[in-house]
C-alpha cells in the first residue's frame, strides 16, 4: 500500500479520473436528452399542439444547465495532459491531439452556437428553424462524443498509426483512425447508455410531477416518453451494442476479458459469474454462481470455445486491480438487467393505463433517476481499469506516461482543490435545476392585438 502511495502515476491517475468522472455526469445526461428535444419540437410541428413547445422549453433549460456545467468541468482535463501527463502527451500527441481538435472545432462549437439560439431565438427563428436548431444541437452533441470516443478507443485499440524517428506516434491514415471497428462498437454502446440516462431522468421528473398533482399533461407525457425510450435503449445497451462490446475485448484484450469474470484458469465452456468474490493472491473464484458455457458464446459466438484464463498470460500484464474491475462490470451488468425489468413493466402499465395511478411505481421510477448515473460511471471504470497496465493497449504503459517534474504533493494539492471547487459547483447545479423542477413547464402566453392595446390570455393547466 505504501508503494503505491508513493507512486507518483497512482495520484495523477487517481486525479484524471475523479475529474473525468465527475465532468461525465454531465455529457451524459446532454446527450441523452438531445433527441427528445427533437422529438417534441418536430410533434409540436405536426401536430400544432402547443404542449409539445411547452415541453421542449422546459427541457432546454435543463439541457442547458447540463451543458454550461460540462464544459466548465471538462477544460481542467485537457491541461491535465500536459500537467500531469505529458509523457503520454509527447508520445501519443500527434494521434489523440487531432481528434480532440476536431471535436473542440467541428462538434463543439456547433453545439455551443445552437443550444443559443434553441434556448433563446424560439420567436426569431420560427417553428421550423427551431426544429433546425434542436436537430443541430443533438447532431453537435453526438459528434463531440464520437470524436471523443475516437481518442479512446485508439488507447483501447490503436490503430492507424505509424511511430517517427523521435519515437514518438503520428496518424498514417487518418480514415482508419477515426474509422477504428473498436469505436464505432464503443460510441454505439455509450451512446445508448446516455440515452438510458436521459430518458430514466425524463421519467422520473414525470413521475414526481405525478405523485404531487402537478402539470398533469406535461408529467404524463414525460412520464410515456422517458419510459418508452428507456426500455428501447436498455435492451440496445445489452444486445447488440454491450454484445458487441464483449466480443472486441474477448478478441483484441483477453486479458481484461479474464480479469472481468475473475476467471484464473482458462478452459472450454467458460461460464459467466453471476456471483462470485475473486481472490487474487489465492487466483480463484471463491464462492462461484456461473452459467456455463455463457462466457464462450457472449465472447467467441459458441458455447465451447476456449476462454483464456490470467494464468495464460505474464503477471506484469494483468490489470492492476482485478477486484474492482471484477465488481465494476459485474454490478454494471446487475443494473443494466434490473433497468430492463423496471421499464418492461412500466410500459406494461402504461399499456394498461395505470402507470399514473401506481402510487408505488411512481416512487420507484422518480427514486431510479441516479442508477443510470452509477452504471454509466462502473462501465467506464469497466473500460479503463480493463485497459491497464498500458496508456495505450500494448505500445505505452501507465507508468511511462505520467510527468517526471509533478511532484505527488502538487497533485494531492490540486487534488484537493478539485474537490471543494466540484462540490461547490454541484451544489449550485443542484439548485439551479431544482429551481426549474420547482418552476415546472412555463404555460404558454398566447398574444392577440387590438386597435389599441395587447391582451395577454394564459392557459393554465387544470390541476389533477
Amino acid at each position: 500500500m505504501n508503494a503505491t502511495l508513493s507512486d507518483p502515476s497512482f495520484w495523477s491517475r487517481l486525479q484524471f479520473g475523479f475529474t473525468v468522472t465527475y465532468h461525465y455526469l454531465f455529457p451524459q445526461l446532454t446527450m441523452g436528452l438531445a433527441w427528445f428535444l427533437v422529438f417534441w419540437k418536430w410533434r409540436a410541428l405536426r401536430t400544432g399542439d402547443e404542449k409539445y413547445n411547452e415541453a421542449a422549453r422546459f427541457w432546454a433549460k435543463i439541457f442547458g444547465l447540463n451543458f454550461a456545467v460540462g464544459v466548465v468541468t471538462g477544460i481542467p482535463m485537457e491541461f491535465q495532459f500536459g500537467t500531469n501527463w505529458s509523457g503520454f502527451t509527447k508520445y501519443a500527441g500527434g494521434v489523440i491531439g487531432q481528434t480532440l481538435a476536431m471535436e473542440g472545432m467541428f462538434a463543439f462549437f456547433l453545439e455551443s452556437a445552437f443550444i443559443g439560439a434553441f434556448i433563446w431565438g424560439e420567436k426569431r427563428l420560427g417553428p421550423r428553424l427551431h426544429f433546425v436548431a434542436a436537430l443541430a444541437v443533438a447532431l453537435g452533441s453526438w459528434l463531440s462524443a464520437y470524436f471523443i470516443i475516437v481518442t479512446n478507443a485508439f488507447m483501447q485499440h490503436p490503430v492507424g498509426h505509424q511511430k517517427n524517428p523521435d519515437g514518438s506516434l503520428s496518424i498514417s491514415s487518418l480514415s482508419v483512425y477515426l474509422l477504428n471497428p473498436w469505436a464505432w462498437v464503443e460510441f454505439a454502446h455509450n451512446q445508448m447508455a446516455a440515452l438510458v440516462t436521459g430518458s430514466f431522468v425524463v421519467a422520473a421528473i414525470g413521475a414526481f410531477y405525478c405523485l404531487r398533482g402537478l402539470h398533469p399533461t406535461q408529467a404524463r407525457m414525460y412520464l410515456r416518453a422517458g419510459t418508452f425510450a428507456a426500455l428501447i435503449a436498455s435492451l440496445l445497451v445489452a444486445f447488440p451494442t454491450g454484445d458487441q462490446q464483449a466480443k472486441m475485448v474477448g478478441n483484441h484484450q483477453p486479458v481484461t476479458l479474464a480479469a472481468m469474470e475473475g476467471r484464473f484458469v482458462g478452459g472450454p465452456r467458460a461460464g459467466v459469474a453471476l456471483i462470485g468474490q475473486p481472490n487474487v493472491a489465492a487466483r480463484r473464484l471463491e464462492n462461484p454462481i456461473e452459467v456455463p458455457g455463457a462466457l464462450s458464446f457472449l465472447a467467441y459466438g459458441h458455447f465451447g470455445s476456449y476462454v483464456r484464463g490470467l494464468e495464460d498470460f505474464p503477471r506484469d500484464k494483468w490489470p492492476d486491480n482485478i477486484e474492482l474491475l471484477y465488481y465494476s462490470f459485474h454490478l454494471m451488468i446487475t443494473l443494466g438487467t434490473l433497468f430492463i425489468l423496471l421499464m418492461a413493466y412500466a410500459n406494461f402499465q402504461a399499456w394498461r393505463g395505470r402507470i399514473e395511478s401506481s402510487t408505488w411505481l411512481l416512487w420507484v421510477l422518480m427514486l431510479a433517476l441516479p442508477f443510470p448515473y452509477i452504471a454509466n460511471t462502473l462501465g467506464w471504470m469497466t473500460a479503463e481499469l480493463g485497459r491497464q497496465p498500458w496508456l495505450i493497449y500494448g505500445l505505452f504503459a501507465t507508468h511511462d506516461g505520467y510527468s517526471r517534474v509533478v511532484s505527488n504533493g502538487d497533485t494531492i494539492f490540486t487534488l484537493i482543490g478539485f474537490t471543494g471547487l466540484y462540490f461547490v459547483l454541484g451544489l449550485l447545479f443542484l439548485y439551479l435545476v431544482g429551481r426549474e423542477i420547482a418552476h415546472g413547464p412555463a404555460p404558454t402566453v398566447v398574444t392577440t392585438r387590438t386597435d389599441n392595446a395587447s391582451v395577454v390570455a394564459r392557459r393554465e393547466e387544470v390541476l389533477a
